[in-house]
This record gives structure tokens, C-alpha cells and sequence, in this order.
């Protein structure tokens, strides 16, 4: 008689690959590494250094780096202190995935006093929901349930904001590069509902959460290609009133 397979402490067993423990979890999330690496570098070669959104964007890309590098030491040696780190740069991503969102969709970048101001609260605001986020967490309860929550109500929010950024430069522009925002959410949300469909490892290393991971590799080349094009169309718009 086959006996199920049963999780312990909320996870499944894997069969380790050379030392590491979760290895197409690794794996995945060190593709998802060289997306970001490689996105960075297009960024820098296709828009200039004096581009005011530039540095946001690769800010997002720093973010990206930093929380697949913690996914990569989690998922090859699960430890207190590299599952907190993994979830606290995880965190840090998403949040400032909402950070930079209303800052190039209502333009918080641009040289205006009420923007600077708003940029500034902006600004604070994200600071202190993270350093209260990691505070409940570190001091109050380490619970899995709020962690999550937490980062899907984020998540969603910026889903919203690109969604309704894409219909909204679509209608001003009529070119089809506007709707990647709305259509590479969609995806990542798709992606992310593998999280819902829990399934003992296949072949002992492939469970839904690697899955989720693999998920998020095309449309983070992806968004990169559409933050290259639409500051390429501000860029050319702005010349065209110069």
C-alpha cells in the first residue's frame, strides 16, 4: 500500500540536490534573478541617465535582485534567519513595486512643488508600512497568514493602478505596447494562484510554489521591455513639444 504524502510543519518533504533542498525553487528564482540583472542593463543602455523616472525603475530592479538572492539562500537552506530575510525582501519588493507605481502613472517625479510634496509624504508613508510591517512581524507575531494577506492586498492594489494605467494610455496613444502593464498583471496574477493548488513535490522537487516562481520570469523580462518603450514615447513626446 502507497502511503500519502504528508507535510510537516506546513511543508513537503523534497529530495535534496547537491545539498540543496527545494532545487527547482533555486533554480527558478535564480532565473528570475538574471531577469531582473539582465532588465537592468537594458534599462541603463536604452534610457538616459538623465530621465527622471530612471532611477525608480532601477530601484525596482535592485529590489528584485535582493529578493531573489534571500529566495535563493531560503530555498536551499531553510533557517530562521534566511526565511525571515526571504520574507522581509519579498516584502520590500512588492511594497516598493506599489511605491513607484503612482510615481510614474500621476508623474510624482516631475519638478512641481505640490508633486515634490506628495512624492515626499509618498515617500514616508511606504517607509513607515514597511518598518510596521517588519516590526509586527519581528516583534509581535511571526504569522504566515498576515504575511501573505499583506502582500496580496499590495499586490492588488498596483494591479489595480497598472490596469487602469494601461486602459487609460490606450485610449490617449492607440498603440498596443500600452496594454502590456494590464496584461503582464494578469499573468503574474495567474501565476500566483499556483499557491492555491498545493500538490506534493513532483519527483520529490517540483511542487506549485516553484511553479509560481517559474511564473514570474516572462513577465518580468517583460516589464522591463515596457518600461523601455514608454519612457522612450515620454522621451520622444517631450522632444516633440521641445
Amino acid at each position: 500500500m502507497i502511503e500519502p504524502v504528508v507535510q510537516y510543519h506546513g511543508k513537503w518533504p523534497f529530495h535534496r540536490f547537491l545539498g540543496i533542498q527545494e532545487p527547482f525553487s533555486v533554480l527558478f528564482s535564480l532565473l528570475n534573478f538574471l531577469a531582473h540583472r539582465e532588465g537592468m542593463a537594458r534599462l541603463r543602455e536604452k534610457i538616459p541617465a538623465q530621465y527622471p523616472l530612471r532611477p525608480y525603475y532601477l530601484g525596482f530592479g535592485y529590489f528584485g535582485l535582493a529578493s531573489w538572492i534571500f529566495s535563493m539562500l531560503f530555498h536551499t537552506r531553510d533557517f530562521n534567519v534566511t526565511e525571515k530575510l526571504d520574507y522581509f525582501a519579498a516584502g520590500a519588493s512588492v511594497l516598493y513595486g506599489l511605491y513607484y507605481a503612482p510615481i510614474r502613472i500621476f508623474r510624482l517625479d516631475q519638478a512641481d512643488a505640490t508633486k515634490k510634496s506628495i512624492l515626499r509624504v509618498w515617500t514616508v508613508f511606504c517607509l513607515l508600512l514597511y518598518l510596521a510591517h517588519i516590526t509586527y512581524l519581528t516583534a509581535w507575531s511571526w504569522d504566515y497568514t498576515y504575511n501573505m494577506a499583506a502582500n496580496v492586498v499590495v499586490g492588488l492594489v498596483q494591479n489595480v493602478l497598472w490596469s487602469w494605467f494601461s486602459l487609460s494610455r490606450y485610449r490617449q496613444l492607440h498603440k498596443s505596447w500600452t496594454v502590456w502593464p494590464g496584461m503582464i498583471v494578469a499573468w503574474i496574477a495567474l501565476a500566483m494562484s499556483l499557491e492555491l493548488f498545493d500538490f506534493p513535490p513532483v519527483g520529490g522537487m517540483i511542487d506549485a510554489h516553484s511553479l509560481w516562481h517559474l511564473g514570474t520570469v516572462v513577465p518580468t523580462v517583460w516589464w522591463y521591455s515596457f518600461l523601455i518603450k514608454d519612457a522612450q514615447e515620454d522621451l520622444a513626446s517631450q522632444r516633440l513639444k521641445a
